[in-house]
């Protein structure tokens, strides 16, 4: 059991104040995961909870946004995304130090290794196919009926990200990376024509983000929302086939060089193509683009993972220096990216 990062007494009576048949006392265990946000299992007479915090410490202007994570998962609760119930959201900093919400724990699988190694090849197919269904579902979101018209800005979503996470970069930028001052400087150029196509998007979907339920290969609840905003969806699915062209195995959690069709795991254009099918779409132009830019945002993203380490604020330094290390291979990742366009 751990409380580090968490003052117990302090939730529990805030909790008996705010959520709806609490009763405690609580245990409290932290999750390895969630290097951005600290997450908890929270353990009480009355059922289990997850509560995720900010992180303590001087922060990123617009990082580690809890309550947009708790708005929008709060507005998918009756819609085709699934996602846990939200309890309550804390505002207060002077309770725990930080904002935090608190949701239902949902029982369910994850699954950090894409290639499922424990599960059947007929499994493994439902998995990558129920991920699918649900990134479809995200962008299939009706935004007046959930109330998300206003959950993010108007304009052209790549440009406004490029500039967003360049600034970002900038701001935890630690030594000097050729490959990433290449890449900033080729998306800017290379931003395409708004084409009007705006819907939800979770900004980090992939596998390790999603809950399984334990005895079936059905999707029960999507994590970490932390990045969601409105925009283009083709930045969703490029981040999974980027996640995939990563090396396989704990650090790069990736599928290269795996023989996937052995697997029951589908090549990055069957699932491009599964999702073109499911969104009524003949297919993607200038794929490199998307690609690219999701390179870049994740390099930006572990970037910032990286500074917080180094001044001492990371929920898992060890960890945190680690997905450090990855920036450049990132960088160069986006480079070669753009370069198939």
């Amino acid at each position: 059991m751990s409380t580090a990062l968490l003052d117990v007494a302090s939730v529990e009576a805030w909790m008996g104040k705010t959520v709806d048949g609490f009763r405690g006392p609580i245990t409290v265990e932290k999750f390895a995961t969630g290097q951005s946000n600290p997450t908890f299992k929270l353990t009480a007479p009355s059922g289990a909870y997850v509560l995720r915090r900010k992180p303590p410490g001087e922060l990123l202007k617009s990082a580690h946004a809890v309550d947009r994570e708790f708005r929008v998962q709060s507005a998918l609760l009756d819609t085709d995304v699934p996602v846990s119930r939200m309890h309550a959201l804390c505002e207060d900093e002077s309770v725990i130090g930080s904002m935090f919400y608190v949701m239902e724990f949902v029982e369910g699988r994850t699954f950090v290794d894409p290639r499922l190694p424990d599960v059947s090849f007929e499994d493994r197919q439902a998995i990558f196919d129920d991920m699918n269904r649900v990134l479809a579902a995200i962008h299939a979101v009706d935004l007046v009926a959930s109330g998300l018209t206003d959950y993010g800005p108007t304009g052209n979503y790549y440009q406004r990200q490029i500039d967003r996470w360049t600034k970002q970069y900038r701001a935890s930028e630690t030594d000097p990376i050729p490959d990433m001052d290449a890449l900033m400087a080729w998306l800017k150029g290379a931003v395409p024509e708004d084409d009007g196509r705006v819907s939800l998007v979770h900004g980090d979907y992939r596998i390790d983000n999603l809950l399984f339920a334990p005895g079936e290969p059905r999707c029960v609840a999507v994590l970490d929302w932390e990045l969601s905003t409105l925009g283009h969806p083709f930045a969703d699915l490029a981040g999974v086939i980027m996640q995939w062209s990563l090396p396989p195995g704990d650090a790069g959690r990736g599928l290269a060089g795996v023989d996937r069709k052995s697997l029951g795991i589908p090549e990055d254009q069957a699932f491009i193509d599964t999702y073109c099918e499911r969104m009524g779409l003949p297919g993607i132009d200038r794929f490199g683009f998307y690609l690219a830019f999701c390179f870049f945002r994740m390099a930006a993203i572990l970037q910032g993972v990286k500074k917080r380490a180094l001044d001492g604020n990371a929920s898992n330094p060890e960890r945190a220096l680690e997905l450090g290390t990855f920036v450049p291979a990132f960088a160069a990742g986006g480079l070669k990216a753009a370069n198939s366009v």
